[in-house]
């Protein structure tokens, strides 16, 4: 009798002892005027309704909806198990583009860390490092305008083989599988000058393995998309370590190919750690393969769509071709001609964002409109608090590009490459090469969607539901 009422003696003190941690944890949190929202489910939290929207088509009635309900400038939620003020609207976005590492910094959910840091071969801490250096030293230099110029002939000459080989021998291609052939086989090119096709094939497959795992569900068991991709990130980190060794070795035999201008030589010429080398290529390719092939794929989409763009889009292009010599390559000069194509290129973007946005975690307390953001908190901006509102984009379902003609949308509207020290440094990289490929298309067939509804899928990433099968029809010029 004595144990029972020693064990009831103990089980009441220690659901005391819970209860009062509890109590007080609750109350500071209640101190701090933490945004309004909801954490919804235990564990889940609010993760199914946002899958939900993605599936749905409409990834953007998510945020919209709690925008309306809580708060248009900055609502809680819960997402992949985490506490997460979403800031919203082109102030929420401001804030978080211009306050890196003052409240913020940089934060990656532990699935997508699992499958990068392995690719990487580094801790967490060190890929961070490597994301910084990379954007402040090399990358700024090489993508910059001026430097970009000299590579619009290879990518007219690359859009070209790429649509003789892949594209003119059929009637109907699937425009998404083949725009991400094109955007992995150039990154090869203009990275490493890797241009064997069979090369390139085989490293591909393990590649797109790793992609595709990134936007399944994070659930690490044997023949899971997410657990293929993990160990697909393996071989794509010995694939580039084997590609950079072999560079390395072709400088010092003084061999011809060993002279190329890419971005591997320039990388090969400040670092004599051959891993730290291959890391940044595979980021590189990381942060251009999915996002490119997404804007090319729905760009031609909208283009096929609407009769008056398509010849719109036709018009400006044609004049661009027929005022090249035979063989003339494209340069700097008819990229810029290419105006009302970049204004489609926008629109479509707007209403298809290649990335939805990123995370970042507050690194000390700090308040914004009124709530308070506790230390260790994640923060979330998307292109869905923006890119489908009315009041920034009216009628937000239509597809317009007249939105992008003279001097645009408002600032910090339209966000497709983020914005602040992490905007992505290869805009122009990716303007240019979804430009130059566009132009060979537009100008070599007449297409069409062989089914107008199909339906489009969010995960990360819009992706058409059967992979935007088009018509082709030769234009004989």
């Amino acid at each position: 009798m004595d144990r029972i009422f020693l064990d009831l003696a103990l089980l009441t003190i220690v659901t005391l002892v819970f209860f009062f941690f509890a109590f007080f944890f609750f109350s500071k949190r209640n101190k701090l005027n933490l945004p309004a929202g909801s954490a919804g489910w235990p564990i889940v939290g609010e993760m199914w309704e946002y899958l939900k929207a993605g599936q749905l088509g409409a990834p953007h009635s998510f945020f919209l909806k709690r925008m309306a309900s809580y708060s248009p400038a900055v609502f809680r939620t819960k997402l992949i198990g985490q506490d997460m003020a979403v800031f919203c609207g082109p102030a929420g976005n401001k804030f978080l583009f211009t306050n890196e590492h003052k409240y913020v910094g940089l934060w990656l959910p532990k699935h997508l860390q699992k499958v990068v840091i392995f690719a990487l071969d580094s801790s967490k801490e060190a890929v961070e490092k490597e994301a910084m250096e990379l954007r402040s030293n090399l990358l700024p230099e090489f993508l910059r305008p001026e430097a970009l110029k000299d590579y619009i002939p290879l990518m007219d000459a690359m859009a070209k083989d790429h649509l003789e080989e892949h594209w003119s021998p059929y009637k109907e291609v699937k425009v998404f599988l083949l725009s991400k052939t094109y955007s992995y086989t150039f990154g090869c090119n203009l990275l490493m000058s890797v241009t064997d096709p069979k090369q390139i094939a085989r490293m591909h497959g393990p590649f797109k393995e790793m992609v595709t795992g990134l936007s399944s569900l994070p659930i690490n068991f044997p023949g899971t998309p997410f657990n293929r991709a993990v160990k697909a990130s393996r071989i794509v980190g010995e694939d580039m370590l084997a590609v950079v060794k072999q560079r390395r070795r072709d400088i010092m035999e003084n061999q011809e190919t060993a002279n190329r201008k890419d971005i591997l030589g320039k990388l090969l010429e400040g670092s004599e750690d051959d891993g730290m080398v291959a890391k940044r290529i595979i980021g590189f390719l990381l942060g251009s393969y999915h996002t490119l092939s997404t804007a090319i794929t729905f760009t031609i989409s909208h283009i096929a769509q609407y009769p008056h763009v398509y010849e719109r889009v036709f018009q400006e292009q044609m004049e661009i071709a027929k005022s090249k010599a035979a063989g003339e390559a494209l340069n700097w000069q008819d990229i810029q001609k290419m105006k009302y194509s970049w204004c489609v290129v926008c629109e479509s973007m707007r209403l298809m964002p290649p990335s939805k946005g990123s995370f970042r975690q507050a690194i000390t307390d700090f308040t914004y409109e009124g709530v308070t953001i506790p230390k260790g908190w994640k923060t979330h901006w998307t292109v869905h608090t923006t890119h489908r509102n009315p009041k920034y984009f009216p009628e937000p379902e239509k597809f317009d590009p007249s939105r992008f003609e003279g001097k645009g949308p408002a600032p910090y509207t339209f966000v497709p490459f983020g914005g602040g020290p992490r905007m992505c440094p290869g805009r122009e990289y990716a303007r240019l090469e979804i430009l130059s490929f566009i132009h060979n298309v537009v100008t070599k067939f007449k297409f069409s969607k062989v089914d107008p509804k199909e339906k489009v899928i969010y995960r990360n990433s819009p992706f058409p539901a059967n992979g935007l099968l088009i018509r082709l029809e030769p234009l004989g010029n």
